[in-house]
């Protein structure tokens, strides 16, 4: 922001733009807009942010994000605790809900492996993962990271510590979209299709 501007309102939109996927614009017009609202709502803001800060934490089984001690995922009897989906981030557990087809449990492992950014096996909640599995009742890891190097690579290496445990390891299928044209499909695209094709 330019300096005929309040140093506050600088530094607000500085924090803004901190954030992923804010550019600068975006956080001026946030800032600008913070601006307007009445001191009661950016008060509910600010607790708000602070709540969760404070509040939200890693479910002690899954590692997903909760306010409880274990999240209501887990908690839940009627969820088939033999089969465990393992995502990267907490996002990714509430693009799965929403399907409302899934009726296992989930491990998140905040991350992907990639050794370029310093994020090695250590920095991933792989042993939390072991050691739910060392308790038994589990049949099936589905590894349901994104299918990019860090993701493949990921599963991979999951799987192989999971695999001399005599676990079923299985990895989402990933092709087409549904309503997807085939010309406009790139070509890893188009091979991960015939390569996940299923029998009819």
């Amino acid at each position: 922001m330019a300096d005929h501007n309040a140093l506050p309102l600088v530094i607000l939109a500085e924090k803004f733009a901190s954030l992923p996927g804010i550019g600068m614009k975006t956080a001026q017009r946030l800032a600008y807009h913070v601006m307007s609202m009445d001191e009661a709502a950016v008060e509910d803001f600010a607790k708000a942010l602070v709540d969760a800060k404070k509040n939200v934490h890693s479910c002690k089984c899954c590692q997903n994000l909760t306010e409880r001690d274990i999240c209501p995922i887990c908690d839940d009897a009627e969820r088939d605790s033999s089969v465990i989906c393992v995502v990267e981030t907490p996002k990714d557990v509430t693009a799965f809900e929403r399907t409302k087809e899934y009726n296992g449990v989930y491990h998140v492992l905040h991350g992907l492996l990639s050794p370029m950014d310093g994020i090695t096996p250590d920095k991933l909640r792989v042993k939390e993962l072991l050691a739910r599995i060392s308790k038994g009742g589990v049949k099936e890891v589905i590894m349901a990271t994104n299918p990019t190097v860090e993701g493949d690579a990921t599963a991979m290496y999951v799987a192989g510590l999971l695999k001399p445990l005599g676990l079923k390891v299985s990895r989402l299928a990933f092709g087409l979209p549904v309503g997807g044209i085939l010309e406009y499909a790139d070509e890893v695209t188009l091979f991960k299709a015939l390569e996940n094709r299923n029998d009819m």
